[in-house]
């Protein structure tokens, strides 16, 4: 499965914005008219502001390299430079800007905060918390900066940390909903999922138009196994915004989840609408169509997983069970060996090639499969009980005996294991051990009687046995 489990925000501060609402008006009717030559340092601001406002983020560079030629000096006019820079994905020459800034006004704390993101966006971690302490240096109080800090934290997968400066930001101000929405995304980390649940709740109630927060919260739901709820997230979600695929996939599984596999089945193919190269949705559907017994469908939609993520070795040992389940043996383990040549540390994959080998007459590779599977999962009685009997029929008894009480150790009342070991200890001449061990066979699953009777006509007449069919 594909795991989408948030949306990061930009939380760039804005420029300052303190000019009236007529001036900026009439030079955004002078920007109209086409009067790129502007002069005036405080109208070039406001031109900068517009653009920057409106993401017209090469336009706000142009104005910003005009204002520079008039205040060269100004390091405001330097962090106007190095924001915009930052939104144009330019971060070394943002990093320049703001340190330029810096040479004019060391203690402004803004700065540093600005200076931070953008190391942040370099992957320069350590540095930009260097950034935002120097901004708190500055001024202990200021909320951008511990609020940025705690995020930088929270990327380093620092969680508790990053609880712990969102929760001051929260006991200042109760009202910083971003705060809360982040801190309900580290309590999800954290395995806090009920006070996830809470920060997500408090930061809609501020903000209830966030659909990055109804998803995130269903995520939440989603895996404290409230798949109703979670349902009803997503729907929040993609009420704000249909053209969600991450809502409309993970609905999709919370509908599998409650075994209502058709409107799962809805709303993977509406994710595929929206992005059709979604390999976890096309995955998806191949198992939904799988568990309604339609093979033949489940097998396209593998392949088209397949087709476009060559490395997909789950689709692999989805598309190889449904040729299973339609006899075609042989395809089945070719899937099963792309699978296992993609991922060898996964059992229930050797299991499967090894019941296929074993269904193709290839007992000595079915071997080598169901060790596999108990080396990777020791406790898995079944696989000790394949192991052992198809040992037994390559007659190597006394490794099968090992295998078989080894599952019977697992699993006591599994009959089939006892039924194994009966017929081992018979052929070992063993014979009141063998009949002690049909006996416990046909305690645990009468149905084995039959079966005996078909393959021993004779034995119900030796002494040892006669009392396991009497009526």
């Amino acid at each position: 499965m594909a795991n989408f489990d948030r949306f990061d925000d930009d939380d760039v501060p804005r420029l300052p914005n303190d000019r009236s609402d007529d001036e900026v008006q009439r030079f955004r009717d002078s920007l109209k008219s086409g009067a790129r030559d502007i002069n005036n340092p405080e109208a070039l601001e406001e031109i900068i502001q517009f653009y920057y406002e409106h993401e017209k983020f090469e336009e706000a560079l142009y104005y910003a390299d005009r204002l520079i030629s008039f205040e060269p000096y100004s390091s405001d006019a330097w962090q106007r430079k190095g924001m915009i820079l930052n939104n144009l994905l330019k971060y070394d020459e943002a990093l320049e800007c703001f340190d330029k800034a810096l040479t004019y006004n060391p203690t402004d704390p803004e700065i540093f905060i600005n200076r931070g993101i953008t190391l942040d966006n370099l992957n320069k971690v350590e540095e930009s918390l260097e950034s935002f302490e120097d901004a708190l240096r500055l001024d202990p109080i200021n909320e951008d900066a511990l609020f940025h800090k705690a995020v930088t934290l929270e990327k380093q997968e620092k969680f508790d940390d990053a609880v712990g400066v969102f929760q001051h930001i929260l006991t200042e101000n109760p009202d910083h909903k971003d705060a809360w929405y982040e801190l309900g995304y580290c309590y999800d980390f954290l395995d806090k999922l009920e006070d996830s649940i809470r920060c997500y709740g408090e930061h809609l109630d501020r903000d209830p138009y966030n659909y990055n927060a109804w998803y995130n919260r269903g995520i939440v739901l989603n895996r404290m196994g409230d798949y109703s709820k979670s349902i009803e997230s997503y729907e929040m979600a993609l009420a704000i915004k249909e053209d969600f695929p991450s809502a409309w996939y993970n609905m999709g599984n919370a509908y599998a989840n409650l075994g209502r596999v058709p409107d799962a089945v809805n709303c993977y193919k509406t994710t595929l609408k929206l992005d059709p190269n979604d390999v976890p949705a096309y995955h998806n559907l191949g198992n939904a169509y799988e568990e309604m017994g339609e093979n033949d469908k489940a097998i396209g939609y593998f392949t088209q997983a397949i087709k476009r993520d060559k490395t997909h070795y789950e689709s692999y040992f989805g598309r190889g069970c449904c040729y299973d389940a339609l006899d075609q043996t042989k395809k089945a383990l070719a899937d099963y060996k792309r699978a296992l040549a993609l991922c060898k540390d996964y059992p229930e994959l050797w299991y499967a090639k090894a019941d296929a080998d074993y269904n193709l007459g290839n007992l000595q590779e079915s071997i080598a499969g169901y060790r596999m599977v108990v080396k990777l999962d020791t406790k898995n009685a079944e696989a000790w009980y394949d192991l052992g009997d198809t040992l037994r029929e390559l007659g190597r008894l006394e490794e099968g005996l090992k295998a078989i009480n080894e599952s019977i150790s697992l699993l006591p009342n599994f009959g089939p294991s006892h039924y194994c070991r009966g017929k081992i200890l018979l052929e070992l001449n063993d014979t009141k051990g063998a009949k002690d061990a049909f006996e416990a066979a046909f305690q645990f699953d009468p149905e084995l009687k039959k079966e005996f009777k078909k393959e021993y006509p004779n034995t119900g007449s030796f002494r040892f046995f006669f009392n396991l069919f009497r009526s």
